[in-house]
């Protein structure tokens, strides 16, 4: 469906260089980008700034291809710059390998009428006009791909508005969930984050009506960020601080806390950064947290419950997803029934067990090190925006077994170590029934993660995923190894779910 077009004011040419960073900010692999405009109207210098803020490199050599007709670029996908004033005939197209450059990558087409029926219905317009001494841009086409626009232009009013018009936006990650970060850089000031945080679209109903996300306690608005942010603060925990906020749009200008990880270069991890976070974590479970959350006057957040309910329904994504992926058919009925009847008998062994403010995803993605800093503060917090009330095993489990990195089982030691030290150097803990709730929460966890890996290859395209499935069985055959988990752990042998399978 055609969408309303968006005009943008280019007052000079580095509103144009913005625009172009806007775009690529926007743009995602199949899109086709129709530029339109007289000579000397800007097309050129629109396609540089989105070739080169695509590299990230704000130097890269970005000629114009006015007599090689087409010029392309590696950059965080391939991107085809083609320059059809000189074409002879649509025919001509096929030795540039015209329609090839739209599959897997980004096509920037200047002087577009010369490829006739050859260009995409789906393609954008961006049509520069001249007006005064600057230019107006026009952008037209359908709705999806002009919904990522609009909304990458959003935040270039929202970054205007906190004083950050004029910054440079290069992406920084997104690709799990719907949210996506940029580095923003502004000269003369440390470089920021810039946190767009759409809201959660939930989905169909799953189960007694509800949606998975609903259930799960996923959460739906940036608000959730803003609380968690707000109490980790004032405990004197790193996470970032909020310059700038608008929660109904989900955008958020942070502090940039670095980009040093608890991972070497070579991706493994560092012992002494995991067992500062697990004592880091300890203390953190000292201590009371309130799940009501005031974020402004007269609004507050609740932090939902990690309850039974959610428990299941992530345990249930490896019979969701994982089992048919490895068998070829979808779990049936009795292989379901059972499974839950497994979990709920496991899950009963912890009901109420410590409850505390749990981050979810406690692991290396999420953690900076700054090793100038002592103490706790070397240690900086992100990603905490669906933390729950649930067990303090939770996300020890969540750190030792590591989804993104494949924790030596002595580092794994090393580091549930240090926690249990620095609990019972706090007072009296019960070890024993920690250990076993590890053990389980571990076990949920990464039963989890086998199917979420799964769903993000099958049903989103990222197959870039499937490489973590064997660390992940590896983890979930440490977490069934403990004596309180034999009945689940012979049910998952039964299965077949621990073997190591090629999908």
């Amino acid at each position: 469906m055609e969408a309303s077009p968006i005009e943008v004011a280019l007052g000079d040419e580095a509103a144009t260089q913005r625009l172009g960073e806007d775009l690529a900010m926007a743009v995602r692999p199949g899109d086709v980008l129709a530029l339109h405009g007289d000579l000397g109207a800007g097309k050129s210098t629109l396609a540089r700034a989105l070739i080169r803020a695509l590299a990230d490199d704000a130097t890269l050599e970005v000629p114009s291809p006015t007599f090689t007709l087409v010029q392309s670029y590696e950059t965080r996908f391939p991107v085809h710059h083609f320059d059809l004033y000189r074409l002879g005939h649509e025919d001509e197209l096929d030795e540039l390998g015209f329609e090839d450059a739209f599959a897997g990558g980004v096509a920037l087409v200047e002087w577009p009428e010369r490829a006739g029926s050859r260009l995409p219905a789906s393609a954008l317009t961006v049509e520069l006009i001249h007006e005064g001494e600057g230019r107006r841009a026009r952008i037209s086409g359908t709705g999806e791909a002009m919904a990522r626009i609009g909304r990458s232009l959003a935040m270039r009013a929202f970054l205007t508005g906190a004083g950050w018009g004029s910054a440079q936006r290069r992406h920084l990650t997104g690709d799990a969930s719907a949210r996506s970060y940029e580095t923003v850089r502004l000269a003369g000031e440390a470089d920021r984050i810039l946190m767009n945080s759409p809201t959660l679209v939930m989905g169909p109903p799953v189960r007694d009506g509800k949606p998975y996300a609903e259930i799960a306690h996923t959460s739906k608005t940036v608000a959730a960020f803003v609380a968690i942010d707000k109490v980790l603060r004032e405990a004197g925990i790193c996470a970032p601080e909020i310059y700038a906020q608008d929660l109904d749009n989900g955008f958020l200008l942070i502090e940039h806390l670095g980009s040093t990880g608890v991972l070497d270069d070579a991706r493994n991890p560092i012992a002494e950064r995991y067992v500062a976070a697990a004592e880091l974590l300890a203390d953190m479970h000292g201590r009371p947290w309130s799940p009501h959350i005031e974020i402004a006057p007269g609004i507050v957040y609740d932090v939902p419950p990690f309850d039974r309910d959610a428990m299941l329904i992530e345990a249930d994504l490896l019979v969701d997803w994982y089992v048919p992926a490895v068998s070829g058919k979808p779990a049936d009925d009795a292989l379901r029934a059972r499974y839950r009847r497994e979990w709920n008998a496991a899950l009963d062994r912890i009901e109420g067990f410590e409850p505390t403010l749990m981050q979810r995803d406690y692991h290396s993605p999420n953690l900076i090190w700054r090793a100038e800093r002592s103490g706790h503060d070397r240690l900086g917090i992100i990603d905490f925006q669906d933390a729950l009330v649930g067990p303090t095993a939770y996300d020890l489990a969540s750190l030792a077994m590591d989804a993104r990195a494949t924790v030596p089982r002595d580092i794994e030691q090393a580091t549930v170590d240090a926690y249990l030290a620095r609990r019972r150097a706090a007072g009296p803990f019960d070890e024993t029934a920690f250990l076993e709730a590890y053990a389980l929460m571990a076990a949920q966890r990464n039963s989890k993660i086998l199917g979420i890996f799964v769903r993000l290859h099958r049903r989103d395209g990222k197959p870039g995923y499937l490489k973590h499935l064997p660390r992940i069985r590896d983890y979930l055959r440490r977490a069934l190894a403990h004596p309180a988990l034999a009945p689940m752990h012979a049910f998952y042998e039964e299965q077949g779910f621990l073997e190591e399978r090629e999908l």
